[in-house]
């Protein structure tokens, strides 16, 4: 039995955090149905790749698996009756809208508090309902540019880089999730239900709380990224990714004199006090830098791993899927319909009691359980 079993959630959220989160609510066995307008999920036509599934695109499909669905025009007042119907029998209810949005459509955490006193409300915003900020458009480029996390990747001299996934829209869904199930558990405890808000720039935010920190705490002194193979501003050398005759090299942190004797490389020896791993980082990542190309990834990987110095080969995905490190990680599932193969994508990767949670349901249709559930 999954831990969610018997839990309902009205998923009125689309594109990227909100369904991110009810999806994962999903994995742990909650029964998800799916909102659309009914055009349907503007996600459906949100396309990351030339890659359909059916007629809606990868990404819909991703995050929106093991879900029913229903369409519904909630611009239209008569149909708020229906609506008032599934939040009597839920459990959880999700919005993204804008703030203000879901208060004119009448769906506000009052009003469905008072059709179901036991509903749990999880609402997602780009930057909260108060503050100058409120208005703008919650998308994840925009927030991660606000957030200062794009002057943390790249190299000194690089301009900003935003990293190459949706980081706040999915750290949003994923602290809805933990507030959520925070949120079942204190509803067990009092029988009453909970709103629970996060927003993109918070969430994005709590995610730099080593730097910040350490900002906060060193007289507001900026993070320096390094100039050469940065990898994370606050730590020395050798911390960062390295080019090799063949393949890249990724060294985590280690003694700079040792992988000096490993490496046979003197120029790294007299780097005896830890202090300069710091202070001259540039400088011995320098040195590294061009030692390295000397030799294979696989060559230098012998010899390190050998003595447990902390590396790590830079893979692809094609390189990633034929080890067989990731094949027992048992990671992809086949989703299908009417027992035909659909897609592929990844699974839950939360195990409880060593079981791993699978499911093979596609997303649904627009408007596909209008008629059982409505």
């Amino acid at each position: 039995m999954k831990p969610l079993e018997g839990i309902t959630v009205l998923d009125f959220s689309q594109f990227l955090s909100g369904p991110s989160a009810t999806l994962r609510l999903a994995d742990l066995g909650a029964e998800v149905i799916k909102i659309e307008r009914p055009g349907g999920d503007i996600a459906r036509t949100m396309y990351v790749s030339d890659c359909k599934i059916g007629n809606d695109s990868t990404l819909f499909h991703a995050i929106n698996r093991n879900k029913s669905g229903i369409s519904i025009d909630l611009k239209q007042k008569e149909n708020l009756k229906k609506i008032e119907k599934l939040v009597q029998k839920a459990d959880v209810a999700v919005f993204n809208f804008r703030p203000g949005v879901a208060e004119k459509l009448g769906l506000s955490y009052e009003n469905l508090k008072e059709w179901n006193p036991r509903i749990i409300y999880g609402k997602i915003s780009g930057y909260g309902e108060k503050g100058p900020w409120k208005s703008k458009p919650g998308q994840d480029l925009l927030a991660q540019s606000l957030s200062g996390v794009t002057w943390l990747n790249g190299n000194a001299e690089n301009a900003p880089t935003p990293l190459g996934l949706s980081l706040a829209d999915m750290f949003a869904g994923q602290h809805l999730v933990q507030g959520i199930l925070a949120a079942l558990i204190k509803r067990e405890k009092t029988g009453e239900g909970v709103c629970i808000s996060v927003n993109l720039m918070e969430s994005i935010l709590d995610i730099q709380f080593e730097m910040f920190t350490a900002y906060l705490n060193n007289g507001h002194k900026t993070p320096q990224r390094s100039r050469v193979n940065n990898a994370n501003a606050y730590i020395g050398a050798p911390y960062g990714i390295y080019e090799t005759k063949e393949g890249y090299l990724a060294l985590a942190m280690a003694s700079i004199v040792v992988l000096g004797r490993l490496l046979e490389c003197k120029a790294l020896e007299k780097y005896e006090n830890p202090v300069e791993w710091a202070t001259k980082r540039d400088e011995i990542k320098a040195i590294l830098k061009e030692h390295l190309k000397t030799q294979t990834a696989d060559y230098w990987l012998e010899i390190l791993e050998a003595n447990d110095i902390w590396c790590a080969k830079v893979m692809n995905w094609e390189e990633l899927f034929a080890t067989e490190g990731f094949k027992t990680l048992d990671m992809i599932q086949t989703i299908r319909k009417d027992d035909e193969p659909v897609f592929e994508t990844t699974r839950c990767p939360i195990r409880i009691d060593g079981i791993k949670y699978f499911c093979d349901r596609p997303a649904p249709e627009v408007g596909e359980d209008n008629k059982l559930l409505l």
